[in-house]
């Protein structure tokens, strides 16, 4: 099964980095698991890790080069997804931008605020969690 996922050179320069200094042996066959779930303003609640292999229910998928670790979940949240990769002076983490999802309304009752982009979806480089490391 493949996913129609897009993933921007800014993103792909991110997660290649995030998986060469995981400290893990082989980065060859390392990956980044992302687990997407529902909720949150623009529909997505989001985690990732390096981990040294998928986990049970995973499926390996390699987009230019970059090797993600996808539960089924996360699979279907992602289909038609562009993720990109914003550092700013104040923010820095992954964006994801769903074309076909509703904007958000909560930012459209406050007087003068501008309503949120469609589907526009931030994961802050402190929610990065760490997998235990198997040592021998």
């Amino acid at each position: 099964m493949s996913i129609n996922l897009t993933v921007t050179p800014a993103a792909e320069r991110f997660i290649k980095r995030m998986v060469r200094f995981s400290g893990l042996p082989d980065t060859d066959a390392a990956g980044f698991r992302l687990t997407v779930t529902a909720g949150g303003c623009s529909g997505y609640n989001s985690e990732f890790t390096v981990e040294a292999a998928p986990l049970e229910g995973d499926q390996a998928v390699d987009i230019n080069g970059v090797k993600l670790f996808l539960p089924a979940e996360s699979r279907l949240m992602l289909e038609g997804v562009t993720m990109d990769f914003a550092d700013t002076p104040t923010k820095s983490g992954l964006t994801f931008f769903n074309p076909n999802a509703a904007a958000c309304a909560c930012s459209s009752s406050g007087e003068g605020s501008s309503p949120t982009p469609p589907a526009v979806s931030k994961i802050e480089i402190t929610s990065i969690k760490t997998s235990p490391r198997v040592t021998s």
